[in-house]
Parts: C-alpha cells; structure tokens; sequence
C-alpha cells in the first residue's frame, strides 16, 4: 500500500473513532422522571418559630439542549411550629413550580446546574389554632442549585432550593415576617 493510502485510511480510522465518541457522549434520553426526599425549613421570621420538617416531591426534566432544561414538579413539605402559645400546629405546604435549568454542557455523567422559574403553594395550617394562623395560597420563585449523576438511564443527585415567597397572606399573620422556603434534597429517577 502506497503511503498516500496509509494516510488516507489513517484518516478515516481516526474520524470514525471520533464520531463513535461523539456519539456516545449524547444523552441516553432528553426526558427525566424523579423523585425528591429531603429536608426543608422557612427562612425568616417564620423560620424562628417553625421547625425543619420532611421535604418531598416528584419532577418531570425535559433537556432540549446539553446546557439548557426544563422542570415541572410537585413539592410537598411539613413543618411543626415551635410558638409557645400555639399547641400541636404544623404547617404543610403543597404546590407546584416550572423551572429553568442551566448547566456546563461539557459534562453528561456529573452534571452541575442552577435554576430559576416560578410556583405557588397552598399551605395548611393544622392543628390547634391558637394566635390566628390560616391556610391560604402562597406565590414562589425557586431558585435552585444541584448536581446530577447520570449513568446509563439512571440518573441522581442532590440540590438546594431556595422558595422566595411573592404572597405572604399566611406569612402576614406573624408580625410582618420575611424570608422564604428552603430545601436539601436527595433525587433519584430514570432517564428516557
């Protein structure tokens, strides 16, 4: 074989290598399914008289792009109130949120990202209601940062998100309070 035939099939050894790679480095699906355990708390002024409680929820992630994803989810939490004068009172909170993800889109097997979007909750206030506490609805803007380990079409991680609350209707009957929601989850889901 001439040397301009080594080199020529040289060539085309080393493009069909590095196509191979390329290949392999897409994700196994663009569409994520998980779920969330952790812990959360009120920040604020209502975080003084409330106690870190179970953090949970589900999450649909959409990843149109390496670096850029979407999330709809449910999340759900409960949370004991300390306030001396208020006996067996517990708030609990259910809401939903959509976020926007942004991440490096060097890395497909660890994955750091953060995130912002929009949500809103209706939280529960049970128990014995001493001192005036009410349900009602509450407005959101989680801001989110994580990392994500994807192998195969397993995907996990851990993330911290911070619930800014826009609507303070139950935060209001607690002289004037501020803050917000805060959570450390774990996330353990399927890739497709």
């Amino acid at each position: 074989m001439s040397r301009h035939g080594m080199a020529v099939l040289g060539l085309v050894a080393a493009l069909g290598t590095a196509g191979t790679a390329a290949a392999q480095e897409e994700p196994t699906g663009k569409v994520k399914v998980f779920l969330r355990g952790g812990l959360g708390n009120y920040t604020g002024t209502l975080g003084d008289v409330a106690k870190a409680g179970p953090s949970w929820g589900v999450t649909l992630n959409l990843q149109p792009l390496r670096f850029l994803g979407f999330e709809v989810g449910y999340e759900g939490a409960h949370n004991s109130i300390s306030d001396a004068g208020i006996f067996d009172l517990a708030l609990t909170r259910h809401g939903g949120s959509a976020l926007a993800k942004l991440s490096l889109p060097f890395f497909e097997a660890v994955r750091p990202f953060v995130g912002a979007g929009i949500g809103g909750s209706y939280v529960f206030a049970e128990g014995t209601l001493l001192g005036g506490y009410q349900s009602g609805l509450v407005g959101e803007v989680p801001l989110a940062l994580g990392i994500e380990f994807n192998v195969g079409k397993l995907t996990a991680g851990a993330r911290a998100t911070y619930r800014l609350l826009l609507d303070e209707d139950l935060s209001d009957q607690i002289d004037q309070p501020s803050g917000g929601f805060f959570d450390v989850v774990a996330t353990l889901g399927m890739r497709f």
